[in-house]
């Protein structure tokens, strides 16, 4: 299928094809013709992608183009998968998809809030689930952990305050045992190793 959509395209639109893990399709183009081969995908009778299931982003701080935008489709008429992937940098924006999945747009926000990727055509690029005011982009590698402000209901002021962020606890080191497999006794093993007083014994018995 990765054949016959290169195929279909102008020459050098698919970067790639690749099998991950044996038995999951990627195409990885350029960013150009990305609503071309979006088109095709969910309209040709081959291909027949009715469903967009989910966009998102990957941050690479060591590339020149940092972020990666993942798509995932899924033709339920064909019983078939296919993920398509785009690079871009923190300048230059992405195709919209939202006239081809009106669903995009809100992934697409979502991908604008946690990473900052730019869409050209995405009329909505409003934060999705920061706050108002919020800086920054929280799921690139280099957002710092610390240094911003966050949220929260007082209720004693009975109001939202805001307020630096704190870390309510320290980094800690796991160990990632079960709790089950680590304790060795149990609460009341010791009772194991009182000695019971012996009752009364029945008549007619021998000791």
């Amino acid at each position: 299928m990765g054949e016959a959509v290169r195929q279909a395209l102008p020459h050098g639109t698919v970067r790639s094809i690749e099998v991950e893990r044996g038995e999951e399709l990627v195409l990885r183009l350029r960013r150009d013709g990305l609503v071309e081969t979006m088109t095709l995908l969910r309209d040709g009778a081959d291909f027949a992608f009715e469903q967009l299931m989910d966009l998102c982003g990957v941050d690479w701080p060591e590339r020149p183009e940092r972020f990666e935008v993942v798509y995932n489709l899924l033709s339920l008429s064909l019983n078939q998968r296919i993920r398509v992937v785009v690079s871009t940098d923190a300048a230059t924006p992405v195709p919209s998809l939202a006239a081809v999945w009106p669903n995009a747009t809100w992934y697409e926000r979502e991908a604008w809030d946690m990473y900052g990727i730019v869409f050209e055509g995405q009329t909505d690029l409003r934060r999705l689930l920061t706050d108002y005011g919020f800086e920054g982009h929280p799921l690139r590698k280099d957002f710092p952990l610390t240094g911003y402000v966050e949220v929260r209901y007082d209720e004693e002021r009975k109001q939202v305050v805001y307020e630096p962020v704190t870390l309510t606890q320290d980094f800690r080191n796991f160990d990632f045992l079960s709790p089950w497999e680590a304790m060795t006794t149990l609460p009341g093993d010791e009772k194991v190793h009182l000695n019971r007083i012996e009752g009364p014994k029945p008549q007619g018995t021998t000791p």
